[in-house]
């Protein structure tokens, strides 16, 4: 999340409900003294609901702006599958452009603007799946799982006992602002981007990488925008491990979150059981590591 943030980018999580996704989101906008709004995605959603609307005020015989939940710094778009295509296409086209335009007037969102996404893998009655294009849009694609059993235990003991920690500021907006460019900074070394271009480009032809096994399983490569997205993301994960270059393992460590959404598997794949994030481990073994 914070590889995100720090990135301008915005970030979709998957996991099935109870696992604080919500939690994460409001514990990241106290501790960075952030603006946090969450909005519940339903089917009878509309976009008005989520960007605003124009309210006509009859004393002055004016228009008045009624701004709607997106005005804010950080935004949990709970369970984003359920509600339909034209409130997806609203928000997706809100991150994109970092404005809202509400009748004649565009209005500029505020800065930073991060949005958290989530989604729930197992129920899809009554769901709207995001297509592959939208997709592509979040700058991350996170899957959330059950803690250990001593994370749990441990969850238990302080919820229970009314001892669950306090969130408090930690970094202030200035300071936040000031680590965004701080990162733009970090070297990423020639070898190393080479490394990055062959990775994405072996997704698209894995036979001149020698994986002709992969082939068949994989209908469409990564984007050029998941080449940009690597980048700067490994980039954000050397800043946050307080060093001002990239070493492998910071792509090793963040490229399937990048990676596994911007993957398109066959038809073949998908039958067979494959997922992106094993297609990706097998791309990360057939290239020397740098």
């Amino acid at each position: 999340m914070l590889v995100g943030l720090l990135c301008g980018g915005h970030v979709l999580i998957e996991g099935v409900p109870g696992l604080a996704k919500t939690l994460a989101a409001k514990t990241l906008a106290r501790l960075l003294d952030l603006d946090f709004q969450r909005i519940q995605f339903t089917p009878d959603l509309l976009p008005a609901d989520l960007t605003g609307t124009p309210i006509y005020h009859p004393p002055s015989g004016e228009f008045r702006t009624r701004k709607g939940p997106v005005f804010t710094q950080v935004l949990l778009a709970d369970e984003i599958n359920r509600a339909p295509a034209k409130v997806q296409s609203a928000l997706l086209e809100a991150m994109e452009e970092g404005q809202v335009t509400l009748g004649e007037t565009s209005h500029r969102l505020p800065d930073p603007f991060f949005v958290l996404a989530t989604q729930n893998p197992l129920e899809q009655e009554g769901t709207y799946p995001l297509p592959e294009a939208q997709l592509d849009r979040f700058f991350l694609k996170l899957h959330v799982d059950y803690p250990s059993r001593e994370a749990e235990q441990r969850m238990v003991i302080a919820h229970s006992s009314g001892s669950a920690p306090t969130p408090r500021l930690r970094i202030g907006r200035e300071q936040l602002a000031a680590a965004r460019e701080q990162v733009r900074e970090i070297h990423l070394a020639p070898e190393l981007l080479d490394h990055l271009l062959d990775l994405t480009a072996a997704s698209r032809e894995p036979q001149r990488f020698g994986a002709d096994q992969l082939a068949p399983l994989i209908a469409h490569g990564i984007s050029p925008r998941g080449s940009i997205a690597l980048a700067r993301a490994a980039k954000a994960l050397a800043f946050i491990r307080g060093r001002s270059y990239v070493v492998p393992d910071d792509l090793y460590s963040i490229a399937h979150p990048v990676l596994r959404h911007r993957l398109l598997l066959s038809y073949e794949a998908e039958a067979d059981g494959h997922t992106p994030d094993q297609i990706i481990d097998q791309l990360l073994k057939t290239l020397p590591t740098p």
